[in-house]
């Protein structure tokens, strides 16, 4: 079984840093209360622990 995340944007990117912005935008999240899956990785770990302050993360087992 491999392991995902579920990461949730819980809150607004506006008045982030360019840096925390691009790093949401790659994990493909767009729109508050939006939900992306991800492969747990150290890579996407990595990109949670940069903006873990706006988003929410739980382990889905698939």
């Amino acid at each position: 079984m491999a392991k995902q995340l579920a990461i949730t944007l819980k809150r607004s990117m506006i008045g982030r840093p360019e840096t925390q912005r691009v790093t949401l935008r790659t994990l493909g999240l767009r729109k508050r209360e939006q939900t992306v899956l991800h492969q747990d990785n150290p890579a996407i770990r990595g990109m949670i622990e940069k903006v873990k302050h706006l988003v929410e993360v739980k382990e889905v087992n698939e």
